[in-house]
């Protein structure tokens, strides 16, 4: 049996709780807590982290790892994604900055990225189609990196598949 390790990641709000909960096979455990933060947008926000995992068949296992999104927990970040097959950076496009959001992701993993594998799921694009795509790709483009950039819908497990199965194959022929 062969399991791997995928980190969801991405501010308040971007969806990594609901993204693992679509894709997860148990319900997951989360760590989600009363948000007093009324600039971070959502209810409840993750704590520590969230855990699920998704049977991928032919005896393979993905477990799901999603960070707190505060930046106060970027020390964590680095900590969850170490030995992981990948990370996923999820962006919620109605925020306020999206696009400044994602950047500051890139930033925060920047030694990271050159042995890790990515994809970056942006959502709500149905609100909201500003940033577009394109727009995340030349930011990605301008660092000299290049990986998946997805519209998502993070309640759909068919879309939260697509960037799992993406992550898993570009991870699989790094190695």
């Amino acid at each position: 049996m062969k399991e791997f390790k995928i980190v969801f990641t991405g501010p308040p709000g971007a969806g990594k709780t609901t993204a693992i909960a679509a894709l997860s096979d148990l319900p997951p455990v989360r760590t989600e807590a009363r948000n007093t933060d009324a600039t971070l947008g959502p209810t409840h926000i993750t704590v520590a982290m969230d855990f699920g995992q998704v049977d991928l068949g032919r005896g393979q296992w993905a477990r799901l790892f999603g960070t707190p999104g505060q930046a106060r927990f970027e020390f964590m970040w680095r900590i969850v994604a170490a030995d992981a097959a990948g990370v996923v950076i999820l962006i919620d496009n109605t925020r306020a900055d999206p696009l400044g959001e994602f950047v500051a992701y890139l930033e925060a993993y920047r030694d990271l990225l050159p042995q890790m594998t990515l994809v970056a799921g942006i959502g709500r694009t149905d609100v909201s189609r500003h940033p577009t795509v394109d727009d995340y790709v030349e930011q990605l483009t301008a660092r000299g990196l290049a990986f998946p950039v997805l519209e998502v819908d993070v309640r759909r497990r068919d879309d939260v598949q697509v960037m799992v199965d993406m992550l898993l194959t570009k991870a699989q022929s790094r190695s």
